[in-house]
Order: structure tokens, then C-alpha cells, then sequence
């Protein structure tokens, strides 16, 4: 298999147990594979380096910010960009090899969709529709939002193209885990919340559960994923709604009454904009 002119680059804190897997699908075919860690305290850079990446250190500064850290370490322009939990399917490796067999790609960056596998499950249930992002871009054209919180990659006005192989996103070691980093999330939102007004929320009180369960039990087709599908919707609608109750408590009655320690600000998972969702500054009419 030859090796495609891409760098491939990863953010990742504590991602030893996992980081592993998700290189392994991508260093046999891209030039390089970068690792930026924020400070694990396990062998996420010892195993990084084990697999053939070049691992690098850098505190954490943000969500966009670490990535695009991430990007200026890059040697080639083109850039693939994974979270430290995913893996590259064989069908969109073979795609994004048939974009590069006639050398550069007609578009300056594609979307793939990204396919959540439930805890202990080797695939994503059947029919999966849970995210969808620009991950493979170049730089020269396109860069990563510098976001402390949002981690897109702004297209502007440049067309961009699809990609139909997918990323196995495997989230979550368990719904204990997957619990901890939605809490986290919630606080992480609470402190980059817009300024709006308390009463401008409660509208968002009475309908962000409902609304949220049915976009992931329905639109997102976790009713295909049984019991386990069902625990995933309830637990993400409800924390949908704690993040919306939180930003309304700290609105009414003063920051810091709720969160009596630090806000957390590491994490290694993505935000990406769900498949009915494009990063904002992307327009339909620019897809190919």
C-alpha cells in the first residue's frame, strides 16, 4: 500500500488504552501520523510512539486551539484529522486513496459520516446516522476553528465533498464514562455560553429533553441499537437539558452558585456538527 501525501494528526489526554487501535487504521497509507498530547498520566505517548507516530507535548489551550496546534506540526498540507477513539473504516481508506490517484483532489476538503459503536460492541448498530464533519482538508485552503470549545473546520466559500466510507467512533469506554464526559461538557458550555437572558431560556427548559430525545432516538436512529440505544438517548437528552438548566441557575442567580469546584477544560473527544448539522460558514451549495 503506498503512502498518500497526508498527515494525519490526533489530540488526546489519557488515551492509552485506545490510542493504539485508531493509529493502526491510518499509519500503513498516510506520510506521517501526529500525536499532540496535553498531559496524559498514562502511556498515551509511550504507546503513540510504539505505533509508529511522532507524539508531541503541548498544554491544553482549547478545543480548536489544540488542533490547530495540531495542524502547524504538520509536514504535508493535506491534512486527515481522527479523534484518539476512532477508526478509520477500510471503505474510507479506500476512498480517500481514489481521491489521490490522479494527484490532488479536486475539492480543498470532504465531510465523512462518523459512526458511534456502543460500549462492548466491535460496530456501530445497524443503520447509524450520528455525525457528520470535515476531517480530511488542506490547510493551505482551510484550517480548524480556533475555538475553546467548538473544534470545526471552516470551509467559508470553498466547495467541499462527500465521502460516503465512515469513522467508528468508539466513545465510550462505558455509560459511566460516557456520563462523566457529558457532565464535563455541560460545565465546559456553561462557561463559553452566549449572553442570553434567563427568561430567553426557559422555553428551552420545558422542550430541550423532549426535543433532544427524540433527535437521537429518532433522526439519529438509535431505536435500531435496542435497550442500548434507548439508555443513549435518554442519557444525552437529559444532559442537554442540565446544560440548558445550568446556564439558566448561573443567569438568574450568579456564577459559581452550582459548580462548587473547577470547570474542566481536557478533553480528547471532538464536537463534531451531527450529519443534519454543517459547521457553521459551510453552505449546502458548496457540497459536491
Amino acid at each position: 500500500m503506498r503512502r498518500l501525501p497526508i498527515s494525519c494528526f490526533i489530540i488526546a489526554k489519557d488515551e492509552a488504552d485506545r490510542i493504539g487501535r485508531t493509529i493502526e487504521s491510518v499509519q500503513p497509507w498516510v506520510n506521517e501520523v501526529i500525536v499532540v498530547d496535553s498531559g496524559s498520566t498514562d502511556d498515551t505517548m509511550a504507546v503513540s510512539i510504539r505505533a509508529g507516530a511522532r507524539a508531541i507535548s503541548n498544554a491544553w489551550p482549547g478545543f480548536g486551539q489544540q488542533k490547530r496546534f495540531a495542524e502547524d506540526q504538520c509536514t504535508n498540507d493535506w491534512l486527515l484529522n481522527i479523534d484518539a477513539d476512532e477508526v478509520v473504516t477500510p471503505e474510507l481508506c479506500r476512498e480517500i486513496e481514489a481521491l489521490f490517484a490522479n494527484g490532488s483532489p479536486p475539492c480543498v476538503a470532504y465531510g465523512m459520516p462518523v459512526q458511534l459503536v456502543y460500549p462492548g460492541a466491535s460496530k456501530p448498530r445497524r443503520w447509524a446516522r450520528d455525525h457528520w464533519c470535515i476531517r480530511l482538508y488542506d490547510r493551505r485552503a482551510v484550517r480548524f476553528r480556533a475555538s475553546a470549545v467548538h473544534d470545526s473546520v471552516v470551509t467559508g466559500s470553498h466547495r467541499y465533498g462527500r465521502l460516503q466510507g465512515a469513522l467508528h467512533h468508539f466513545s465510550m469506554r462505558s455509560f459511566g464514562d460516557m456520563k462523566r464526559k457529558l457532565n464535563e461538557r455541560t460545565w465546559l458550555s456553561v462557561e463559553h455560553a452566549e449572553l442570553l437572558s434567563s427568561a430567553g431560556l426557559i422555553p428551552r427548559l420545558l422542550t430541550e429533553m423532549p426535543m433532544n430525545f427524540l433527535k437521537y432516538y429518532i433522526t439519529r436512529r438509535h431505536f435500531t441499537g435496542g435497550l442500548m440505544g434507548l439508555r443513549y438517548a435518554s442519557i444525552h437528552s437529559w444532559y442537554r437539558f442540565l446544560k440548558i438548566y445550568r446556564v439558566w441557575h448561573e443567569r438568574t442567580f450568579g456564577a459559581g452558585v452550582l459548580n462548587a469546584g473547577q470547570v474542566p477544560t481536557t478533553r480528547s473527544e471532538s464536537t463534531d456538527a451531527p450529519d443534519n448539522e454543517l459547521p457553521r460558514n459551510n453552505a449546502e451549495s458548496n457540497q459536491t
